[in-house]
């Protein structure tokens, strides 16, 4: 009865009990979730039970015990609380027990170890934590065991080895640590007669592979990946004669790749990705294995050297070389390739031209990445279907068209140009039928205006056009693209007010515009609609009047950069209630297949394009506008701002004494503004901070002691005339004193006098350099007898050097 909705009938288990020969039930995926008790159990002859992926967390299962017959119990992803010793107590017929996805602790393991007739044990996805225990090994009639995606620790217990009849294990996705030797390398352990299938990736496993490896000779999977194995693949792994898939991706191996892995005429699916392997890989590696259909080397230091006519002997279906050296050529031999699916050869030094066999190809191609390489040429079109990656290349002319099965197209830093009609207006029909999600076209040389068609790209999730030679207003189709969540513009000529339209973008996490002739007074509505924003680039725009205070509703936003723009007015005291800036919590998410999210900021004075780590930023650029004001106690309430931009304003008032409560706070620059008093006591606290401006205030008194300040160089307190202490060279008047020295008008005369002197210093250099230069070299220019004799002099002694006289 599985896949039965019987969420209603509560009574199920009262007509079961009717039955009275019943020997098998299965329930699985009913969408129970209680029962009706019964006053005794009338089916005790039941041999199999199977109640998995229903919901049983306040049943207690008292029945259970009557079930003295039963062989197979099922019970995955039941979340049932009740301890497993009163489930399975009297069942000592039992051989196959199914607990995956459940709650169980370790205390709930140590009850199994007395059922002698275990054959099958699922324990994967529960909550097990400690020491795998040698106990484990008592079990010596199990066949199949799977302790998967638990907290177990410690080394592989000796033990393991005398389970002479177990042919499958899995203890993936643990914390165990030490060497595989216990298992792999044991000559004399029972589990080398009869392992099939060993998984142990995703632990924490270190050492090296053992020379005894080669005789598990019934394994057929094996999987070790993401450990920190180390060493190379030793040669004994060509004996490993029925072995159908090997992983030993994500480790420390190194050293070249063994030969004899060609002689694994059964293997299937090879992943050596993400190791330290180098050396060569020949035809000869690839000799026997003719059933291959997955091959993952990726990020690795090999070189593929095979033969210009080389024919491989497989039929791949993945294949994924990124990062190995494949080029200069394009590998001819992927024309024998008619069943490729996933095709990855990014980074791979390729500097040449794709040949036309390879765009027939691509049209049974679901992910294609050629990133990162040389390659050149043009694109007439786009047949692949699903996820097409070709950025950072050197191909160029106008952009090509695209098939309706793309979903992620990533053209970026190329040379394309022209306009983006042809492929966003005229290209309607294709459109209608597609779901294109990701479309970045960014850096490349892309010219007018931005057509006005965007209504065929309903599904489209990321939109990059950024750094292009794109003019005019951003057309208002823009808006119709309600699922759209990451807008980059940035670094075109795009002018104009923002479109109405935009506030339908509601799903919009990050709007990129930076870089732009755009105008008008920031959109209220974008503080209404915009519940989901992360991430704020208007910097270098014309914007101006007040930042409106309905941007206080930006409860997600992390990153504000609305720098070099006309801005006036204060800043906004309900910018206190940005939540996202006191607590980051909140995550960018991932859109389409090797796409990342990324915005460039300005950050220690410095611009980075930040992506992989955007989440993890916070950031409130303001600078080089005309606000006004003071900097506000509310704004020391956002605790988890890292860069603070308040720059080239006209802000007054004091720094707040507060400003410590930023504990997490690595830039500050507040120069060029007009602030006055001391620099607060508490500022010494700000441990991460790295960058500091303060300069070009009105600042005064000593400069806080400390390591943290002290560590920063006088440009960063510099055009602040009362302002004394390291790291500046003027001293505080008298040892100790306070931290708010007021100058006298004598020293005022002074700093003003020496101001004077060093203006007229200034003035004086360019003066001075220009007499002395025409003085030398005047008469050169107008006096030929004078010119020559200066040439024959400089010849001379260039003779003399490098002849020794």
């Amino acid at each position: 009865m599985t896949y039965v909705n019987l969420s209603k009938a509560s009574n199920w288990l009262q007509v079961m009990n009717v039955l009275p020969s019943l020997s098998e039930l299965r329930l699985s995926r009913c969408e129970l979730d209680k029962y009706d008790p019964i006053p005794y159990v009338n089916f005790s002859s039941l041999t199999m039970l199977d109640l998995s992926h229903n919901w049983f967390p306040y049943s207690t299962f008292d029945w259970f015990h009557s079930l003295t017959s039963l062989v197979t119990l099922d019970l995955s992803d039941t979340q049932i609380h009740i301890p497993l010793r009163v489930a399975v107590q009297n069942m000592s017929c039992l051989r196959n027990l199914h607990l995956s996805n459940n709650n169980f602790s370790s205390t709930d393991l140590n009850m199994l170890y007395n059922i002698s007739t275990l054959e099958r044990l699922d324990l994967a996805y529960n909550n097990i934590q400690g020491v795998l225990p040698s106990a484990i090994g008592s079990l010596s009639g199990l066949m199949h065991l799977d302790l998967s995606t638990n907290g177990f620790e410690g080394k592989l217990p000796r033990s393991l080895g005398n389970m002479c009849n177990l042919q499958h294990l899995d203890l993936s996705y643990n914390k165990l640590g030490g060497g595989v030797y216990e298992l792999l390398g044991n000559s004399s352990a029972c589990t080398v007669k009869n392992m099939e299938f060993l998984d142990l990736s995703r632990n924490q496993l270190s050492g090296t592979l053992p020379d005894q490896l080669g005789e598990h000779k019934k394994l057929s999977i094996l999987i070790l990946g993401y450990n920190m194995l180390s060493g190379q693949i030793p040669v004994c792994i060509g004996n490993l004669s029925s072995l159908r898939k090997l992983d030993v991706s994500g480790n420390q191996l190194t050293g070249t790749i063994p030969v004899s892995l060609g002689h694994l005429s059964n293997l299937e699916w090879l992943s050596i990705s993400n190791n330290f392997l180098e050396g060569f890989v020949s035809n000869m590696h690839f000799s026997k294995l003719t059933k291959l259909k997955t091959l993952q080397a990726y990020s690795n230091l090999l070189t593929l050297r095979v033969t210009s006519n080389w024919v491989p002997p497989f039929q791949l279906r993945d294949l994924k070389m990124g990062s190995l050296r494949l080029g200069p050529r394009f590998p001819a031999w992927l024309q024998s390739q008619k069943d490729i699916r996933f095709l990855d050869l990014s980074n791979a030094s390729i500097s040449d031209v794709i040949p036309f066999w390879f765009w027939s190809l691509c049209s049974q191609i679901r992910i294609l990445d050629l990133s990162q390489n040389q390659i050149r040429g043009s694109i007439p079109s786009l047949s692949c279907g699903g996820s097409v990656f070709l950025g950072l290349n050197n191909f160029s002319g106008p952009l090509p068209h695209i098939s309706s099965n793309i979903q992620d197209l990533d053209l970026s830093n190329n040379s394309f140009h022209g306009s983006l009609s042809p492929l966003v207006c005229k290209q309607k029909e294709r459109m209608e039928g597609g779901q294109v999600n990701v479309l970045d076209l960014s850096n490349n040389l892309i010219s007018g205006e931005l057509p006005d068609c965007w209504m065929n790209y309903s599904f489209l999730q990321v939109l990059n056009l950024g750094s292009n030679k794109l003019t005019g207003n951003i057309p208002s189709s823009i808006g119709s693209l309600s699922w759209l969540q990451h807008l980059s513009l940035e670094r075109n000529n795009l002018f104009g007010n923002l479109p109405l339209s935009l506030q339908n973008c509601k799903s919009l996490e990050i709007a990129d515009l930076n870089e732009n002739l755009l105008s008008g007074s920031l959109p209220i509505w974008l503080g209404n609609s915009s519940a989901y924003l992360k991430a704020l680039s208007f910097r270098s725009n014309r914007f101006y009047g007040n930042i409106p205070k309905e941007f206080c509703n930006l409860n997600s936003l992390q990153i504000m950069d609305l720098a070099h723009n006309k801005l006036s007015g204060p800043i906004p005291r309900c910018f206190s209630s940005l939540s996202a800036m006191v607590k980051l919590n909140s995550s960018i998410k991932a859109v389409g297949y090797g796409w990342e999210k990324s915005v460039f900021l300005v950050t220690k004075g410095k611009g980075y394009e930040y992506g992989k780590n955007l989440d993890l930023v916070t950031s409130m650029d303001l600078s080089s506008n005309n606000l006004i004001g003071e900097i506000l106690d509310e704004l020391t309430s956002l605790y988890g701002l890292q860069f603070l931009n308040l720059s080239n304003n006209q802000l007054h008032g004091k720094i707040p004494e507060k400003i410590n409560a930023l504990k997490l706070l690595e830039s500050l620059d507040v120069s060029m503004n007009q602030l006055t008093g001391v620099i607060p006591q508490s500022m010494t606290n700000l441990t991460f901070l790295s960058y500091l401006n303060l300069s070009y205030n009105n600042l005064s008194g000593r400069i806080p002691s400390g390591t943290q300040l002290q560590s920063f160089s006088a440009l960063s307190f510099i055009g602040n005339h009362d302002l004394c202490g390291p790291p500046l060279m003027p001293s505080c008047v008298g040892d100790g004193s306070s931290l708010e020295t007021t100058p006298t008008a004598e020293d005022e005369g002074r700093e003003d006098s020496a101001w004077i002197d060093m203006k007229w210093f200034y003035m004086s250099m360019p003066f001075g350099f220009v007499v002395g230069f025409w003085g030398v070299f005047g008469p050169l220019a107008f006096n030929k007898a004078w010119r020559s004799a200066f040439f024959k002099f400089l010849n001379d002694m260039k003779y003399k050097f490098f002849n020794g006289d």
